[in-house]
Order: structure tokens, then C-alpha cells, then sequence
């Protein structure tokens, strides 16, 4: 079976769910396009510690979805299928609109009211710089047997979903390159889990400990790997993958 792009997903807000996509074109030294593009600060004032709303400590955040349109620019959120605000993220009217209603959606927050802003350095994205995050759906189904229930790919929140490999083979991808639709990338490093795993994306609810299954169950606590793009090309929903090296016989991994 050769593995091949099941989803592909950017997510426009750090922190938000995420907007799904037919195509993305990728370019060395950078992420997926529009990739954590914006976020929601806190802590801005002199002395304050810097931070940013999440999953890991505000949940209810799973309850918004956005839709992201870099041409117009335009940004649109919707709380359970209800849009709630629409406005241009990079200018200083859109940025009010959307500070209004993020400061009413998040009121009473221990962290302070939040600041919507154009993500810089360190935020973006989550946790390395200019990587893309793949999830293979083999690994997934391998921890629904130990976890003994079904597990919604989107916790992981990963850019490209894969399926077609053995459970865990991603693992053995690091230092390697391998080939994605029209372009490259090298497998640079296995993904650490955090809590905000453990947040249902279509619940906004708390119902799993996701870290904890990992390590109890696989002595690990990884899911998915990140890759940093080589070769600038398109890649699409259902192109296939696989290793440069076994590229000219096309051949699966396996």
C-alpha cells in the first residue's frame, strides 16, 4: 500500500482548530503558508511574562473554527457553526473587532485579556521555527488499541495526515528526506505531546490524557514528526510519499 496525503490542515490562529486545505505550496526554510499567522497574546505590559492562549490551558478555545483568506485579507471565526466576528486581521480596525471579541470570549481568564496579533519569532510555530508536523493515521489507530478508544486526528494538530505506513515507521524517518507530491522534505524530529491533546476538538472537553496513554503504553510520550522543506513544491490530497532514495523505483515504504 503506498502511503499518500489523507488531510492537509493550517491553522491561521495559534491555538485555534484548524482550516482544512486541498493544496498548500511549500518553500525551503518555511512552514505550511499562513501557518499560525496570528495569535492570541498575553502578558504584554512591562515585567509581565509573555505567554499565548492555547489548548493546554484554555480549552474552550476548541469551540472556534476560522477560516483564513490571505488575498482579501479576511478572517472569519465560528463558534459552533455560528460566525461570530469577521474582519481584516492586519489592519488596525480588523484587529479591534477581533480584540473585542476575544476579550468577552476569554473574560474572567487568569492569564488577562488577550491581544489579537500577527505571530512573530517564537510563535510560530508551535514548537519549532519553520517546520511542517506530519501524523501518520497508522500510529493513531496502533494507540486506539492501547488507549481503547477511538482518537480524533486533530488533537495531534498536525499540517500533513498520512496514511499507508506501518505504525511508528515515521520514527525511522529522522535525517531522511523523502519525496511529497512536488516536493521535498527531511524528517528532523519526533513530536512531544502536551496536554492540549487531551482537549476534544468537537466537544471543547477534557477526556483524555493523551501524554500519559503514550508513555504508559509505548514508553514515549511522540506522535507524528516534523520536517523542514528541501525543495519548494505543491503538495495535494492524496499525492503519495516516499523515501528519496527509493524514488526512481516508486516504491512504497514498507
Amino acid at each position: 500500500m503506498t502511503a499518500r496525503i489523507q488531510q492537509i490542515y493550517r491553522f491561521p490562529v495559534k491555538g485555534l482548530n484548524a482550516e482544512s486545505l486541498e493544496s498548500a505550496a511549500l518553500t525551503p526554510g518555511a512552514g505550511l503558508p499562513e501557518d499560525r499567522r496570528f495569535t492570541l497574546s498575553y502578558g504584554l505590559t512591562t515585567g509581565a511574562k509573555r505567554g499565548f492562549f492555547q489548548l493546554t490551558g484554555e480549552e474552550k478555545l476548541a469551540q472556534l473554527s476560522v477560516t483564513y483568506d490571505a488575498e482579501a485579507p479576511h478572517l472569519t471565526v465560528q463558534r459552533q457553526g455560528r460566525q461570530v466576528v469577521s474582519a481584516n486581521p492586519c489592519d488596525q480596525t480588523g484587529q479591534m473587532l477581533l480584540n473585542q471579541f476575544f476579550a468577552g470570549f476569554l473574560s474572567g481568564s487568569a492569564r488577562g485579556t488577550p491581544s489579537f496579533q500577527e505571530a512573530v519569532g517564537e510563535a510560530r510555530p508551535e514548537a519549532l521555527p519553520e517546520a511542517v508536523s506530519i501524523i501518520s493515521l497508522a500510529s493513531i489507530r496502533d494507540f486506539e488499541r492501547v488507549a481503547r478508544t477511538p482518537v480524533d486526528p486533530r488533537r495531534f494538530r498536525g499540517n500533513i495526515v498520512i496514511d499507508g505506513l506501518a505504525a511508528w515507521e515515521e520514527f525511522a524517518w529522522l535525517g531522511k528526506e523523502v519525496i511529497i507530491g512536488e516536493t521535498r522534505m527531511k524528517i528532523t524530529e519526533r513530536t512531544q505531546r502536551c496536554a492540549a491533546t487531551n482537549v476534544n476538538p468537537d466537544t471543547a472537553q477534557r477526556d483524555m490524557n493523551i501524554p500519559l496513554t503514550l508513555r504508559k503504553g509505548f514508553g514515549h510520550m511522540d506522535m507524528g514528526v516534523y520536517a523542514e522543506v528541501t525543495a519548494k513544491g505543491t503538495i495535494r490530497v492524496g499525492d503519495s510519499l516516499t523515501l528519496a532514495g527509493k524514488a526512481a523505483e516508486n516504491l512504497p515504504f514498507t
